[in-house]
């Protein structure tokens, strides 16, 4: 550890910039400008230039780009289309899945659709949660419950919580949606402004 520590140094920036401050003094000591004191002159030369330097800083984390994410989350809902095409669901919660998987497929298709989303980190965490946790949590809990509900009938039916969920979900997954519809209007309407501006600055 010591060791990795002064091989570290001896190439930091602030080594570097003692050493060339050194070599100075060591100029100064060969010419007779540091005369008996060239020690001082030497160390002291070294250490303004180790101060001055900048100091060393790790480098950052690289993560996964927004293009990366997409394709990572492409495959995760594709995973999660084959699960749901195994479960067997009452037909308003089937019918308001369809809905939301057209949603979600949509955001994720690959393209202009894609390069709007990749530019909202939020939008992206927000298809992340549905895809990864909340579908696939809804229609697990469903299926868990509804066999406790055939065998104690009379209480309160689990398709009534998974249809609300989804539509819940289905609601988040457009307002996604009009989030970056709205971005693509703002940008038209400033290159609107832009083209009338410059229209009468002729």
């Amino acid at each position: 550890m010591a060791t990795s520590r002064a091989l570290a140094y001896l190439e930091s920036a602030k080594n570097l910039a003692g050493c060339a401050g050194g070599l100075v003094g060591l100029v100064l000591t060969f010419t007779g400008v540091a005369g008996a004191y060239w020690p001082v002159v030497i160390a002291g030369l070294y250490g303004a230039g180790a101060l001055i330097a900048p100091p060393g800083r790790p480098e950052a984390p690289a993560f996964e780009a927004p293009a990366e994410q997409l394709e990572a989350l492409r495959a995760d809902f594709a995973t999660l289309s084959a699960y749901l095409a195994k479960v067997d669901l009452p037909p308003a919660a089937g019918g308001r899945l369809t809905e939301l998987n057209t949603v979600l497929a949509s955001l994720l298709e690959p393209g202009w659709v894609a390069e709007a989303l990749a530019d909202d980190p939020e939008a992206i965490r927000s298809l992340s949660r549905a895809i990864r946790q909340d579908v696939p949590e809804s229609v697990d809990t469903f299926v868990r419950t509804r066999w406790w509900t055939r065998l104690q009938p009379g209480t309160d039916p689990p398709e009534r919580h998974l249809e609300r969920q989804l539509t819940l979900l289905y609601d988040e997954a457009c307002a996604t949606a009009t989030v970056l519809r709205e971005v693509e209007a703002r940008r038209q309407e400033t290159h609107t402004r832009y083209l009338e501006e410059r229209r009468r600055g002729r």
